[in-house]
């Protein structure tokens, strides 16, 4: 019977093993995420691993041959708890499955932002200011009031260049 497994990488190694993994025959799975991360005092857009230095593999504890994968590049060892391999849920992975979009990983779920919420902008020249959520203006942008030299003032900026620091009541 075929189970899901968990296999341990090196450091930053995922993606080798996989393709490692996939080309001697092994049924391979490594969940991405896209994710938004501040390199450099900017904010890079990065496709990761979701779950860093673990991926999956499909294998029969009857018929499958185990012993390459540990020597495998990219690879540290199958995950262990005590003597047995670390089995995963089937459930586990199908639903990882389900759940990618087009490209191929997860897409954050943007929270939806609503009138009177608290946010940060958090790229650009206003880096740092803070101000309240007005509205949506388009796909593109999303209008705040920023408190400016004493007057509160409408500005029109990107939704990533955002993150919110607090929920207004309803």
């Amino acid at each position: 019977m075929r189970a899901w497994y968990l296999v341990f990488s090196k450091p930053r190694q995922e993606q080798k093993a996989l393709v490692n993994l996939q080309r001697q025959g092994y049924e391979s799975y490594l969940p991405l995420m896209h994710n938004r991360r501040k390199r450099y005092g900017r904010y890079a857009h990065l496709i990761e691993p979701m779950f860093p230095r673990y991926l999956f593999i499909h294998l029969s504890d009857r018929t499958d041959n185990w012993g390459p994968i540990r020597s495998t590049t990219g690879v540290t060892s199958m995950v262990r708890f005590g003597d047995r391999a670390g089995r995963v849920p089937d459930d586990l992975v199908t639903i990882l499955k389900l759940r990618e979009g087009d490209k191929g990983y997860f897409e954050p779920q943007t929270r939806q932002l609503r009138k009177g919420d608290s946010v940060r902008i958090c790229e650009g020249p206003m880096s740092g200011y803070e101000g309240i959520f007005h509205c949506h203006s388009g796909k593109q942008r999303v209008t705040l009031l920023l408190e400016i030299t004493g007057r509160v003032t409408k500005v029109q900026i990107a939704p990533d260049h955002i993150e919110l620091v607090s929920r207004s009541h309803p």
